[in-house]
């Protein structure tokens, strides 16, 4: 079996949930109701990255918030699946929409939603705060906690397996 970090060198597509991975899984609410999320600069950074590199990177994620969405759009995520009830449709969609081997990609998800894309990628990963039963299916948890920059832990590691990293 290949270790993990030579998995990481073959990877294509980014697949990242929101809350719990580009978040740290709490709301904060304020007095008329809205709903507060705090996500890092540095997996800003890394996405934008990975994009001009000519990665792949989508958000599937329950949750639909449109400053969420407007976030990562102006990231220049273009492939934001949200509301989504069952995760695994929009993988599939996804998938098919773009040709794509499910060896290749890579999935960071925390929770039970994401349990089932977990099982069909080819490097299912998750923040160091997943719960244990996304934890025993991942091939590489991230020493960083969700919202605290594990997304760039992993888009790090790709782009600099490929010589396409700064710095």
């Amino acid at each position: 079996m290949p270790t993990v970090l030579s998995q990481f060198k073959d990877i294509h597509t980014f697949i990242f949930d929101v809350d719990g991975v580009l978040t740290n899984s709490q709301l904060l609410l304020t007095e008329k109701g809205e709903l507060l999320r705090s996500v890092s600069t540095r997996d800003g950074y890394a996405i934008r990255r990975a994009l001009q590199q000519g990665y792949r990177v989508a958000i599937i994620t329950g949750g639909k918030s449109q400053g969420v969405i407007s976030r990562f759009q102006k990231l220049g995520i273009v492939d934001i699946y949200a509301g989504i009830q069952h995760k695994v449709d929009a993988f599939e969609e996804y998938l098919l929409t773009y040709d794509l081997d499910p060896a290749g990609i890579l999935f960071m998800g925390d929770d039970f939603p994401d349990y089932e894309v977990l099982q069909k990628v080819g490097l299912p990963t998750c923040p160091n705060d997943a719960i244990p039963e996304i934890q025993a299916i991942c091939q590489y948890i991230s020493p960083i906690k969700g919202g605290g920059g594990c997304a760039r832990d992993v888009i790090e590691k790709v782009l600099k397996l490929n010589g396409k990293w700064v710095g």
